[in-house]
């Protein structure tokens, strides 16, 4: 039996930010698979002179409709009109058997709302570092308070790592958890056929502080002084100007490229050009771009944060802690090739079998059942 699935999420691909969520679209892409899916989705824009828009078409198959409302400075008056928003989506949509929410925020009090008035069961799939134990300190009380009430009414929590959900029971989330990762198109990451004739570490993320991209660059010029055999690409969908002054500073463009915001296509066949993928991430959850890189044969080396160490192992790449040594260390091994890693079609092999599209919604489909058997 197919069953009426209706994903909402705090955040989700829009024209104000492309790439936020997208993690949330590939989850209700695999659950495509087996059901039959709607996202909704209400976000507020400063620019909208009108109150509401209506955005209603169907991407990768599946009907997504976004609600954009007109965002005020007055916090209480957005969310009033998020939720207004939310009604407006959901009185054109089919009613679903079940709501699969992300992530705790105030917009998954739809859900609540949504479960009370309509009798709908809801789960929330759960992916913010905020309920990290590393950034116990960060948090604010009343946003874990808020999860802490939306929690209490989901059917399940579904925490995208071991990791995660350990952490979210240090902070008293109780309920029915059940782990499931993040997803990997593997369509669009084969494996690499061959490897690349230049030896290129390869970095892509939104480039914030947290990322520390500019440490990644300071290995590589590190590594320079020693190496001229590589080449080190960084970009993403972030403010790369100051990672060109550094380059600049230090003549090193004939060695670092950087690039702006790529299409998910572009990213893959990147990751097949690459030798090695580099984060060196504060913190993370279950980084989807590691998953991307093994998929596309390429090994990677990523501190050993949250969830990474669920994903990472000796035959796929290098775990290390934050330390700038310890990465320029790892970037020199890998350089002079003294660990033997995997041969791509068996980095993709085991991405498939863990993180691929047909197995992610396996796991959702039976979490489903359970609870609308």
């Amino acid at each position: 039996m197919r069953y009426k699935i209706l994903f909402i999420s705090s955040w989700f691909p829009n024209k104000l930010e492309p790439t936020n969520g997208n993690f949330v679209q590939r989850h209700a892409e695999a659950v495509a698979l087996r059901h039959d899916v709607e996202v909704l989705h209400a976000i507020g824009d400063p620019a909208q002179k009108e109150l509401y828009i209506v955005d209603d078409q169907e991407i990768n198959g599946i009907r997504t409709l976004i609600v954009y409302y007109k965002k005020s400075i007055n916090p209480a008056r957005n969310f009033f009109r998020r939720m207004k928003a939310y009604q407006r989506g959901f009185s054109q949509m089919q009613k679903p058997d079940l709501v699969h929410a992300n992530i705790l925020f105030n917009s998954v009090l739809f859900a609540v709302y949504l479960k009370r008035k309509h009798h709908i069961p809801f789960v929330v799939s759960e992916h913010w570092s905020g309920f990290l134990e590393i950034n116990r300190a960060k948090r604010s009380k009343l946003k874990v308070f808020l999860a802490h009430q939306i929690a209490k009414n989901a059917s399940a929590i579904l925490p995208v790592s071991k990791s995660l959900q350990n952490d979210m029971k240090i902070l008293g989330f109780t309920g029915c958890f059940h782990v499931v990762e993040n997803v990997v198109n593997m369509n669009v990451f084969p494996p690499k056929r061959h490897q690349p004739q230049k030896f290129i570490f390869l970095h892509i993320s939104n480039l914030i502080q947290l990322k520390n991209p500019e440490k990644i660059l300071a290995a590589a010029l590190r590594l320079r002084k020693e190496f001229t055999n590589f080449e080190m690409h960084i970009g993403g969908d972030g403010e790369v100007e100051n990672l060109n002054r550094i380059i600049s500073r230090h003549k090193a463009g004939d060695f670092v490229k950087t690039f702006s915001t790529l299409k998910i296509e572009e990213v893959a066949e990147k990751m097949r050009e690459s030798s090695c993928f580099v984060l060196f991430s504060d913190y993370e959850n279950f980084p989807c771009v590691l998953l991307e890189s093994l998929s596309s044969g390429t090994p990677v080396i990523a501190t050993n944060v949250g969830g990474i160490k669920e994903i990472v192992n000796g035959r796929n790449g290098i775990l290390i802690r934050n330390s700038e040594d310890e990465l320029y260390d790892a970037m020199k091994t890998v350089l002079l090739t003294k660990i033997d890693f995997d041969k791509p079609e068996i980095l993709h092999q085991y991405i498939e079998h863990c993180f691929s599209m047909e197995t992610i919604s396996r796991k959702f489909d039976e979490v489903y059942r359970k609870i609308l058997h």
